[in-house]
């Protein structure tokens, strides 16, 4: 799917040269999967004190019955 943005040349440039890609599309895209993994990465550290753990969980004796 062709999209046409506007991106700052220069921001362009800088991310293309960070991560060593080839060619801008690779840049956008890599660094838009990149954006996603971090925000991804944040949504966990709202779970802090939510998650509930079991102090005699013994994932081994699951494994044996």
């Amino acid at each position: 799917m062709a999209t046409n943005l506007k991106i700052d040349p220069a921001l362009l440039e800088q991310a293309q040269r960070a991560g060593c890609f080839r060619t801008k599309k690779e840049t956008v895209n890599q660094t838009l999967a990149e954006f996603l993994r971090h925000r991804r990465q944040l949504e966990i550290l709202n779970w802090e004190g939510k998650v509930e753990f079991f102090e005699d969980y013994d994932p081994k004796a699951l494994r044996n019955r």
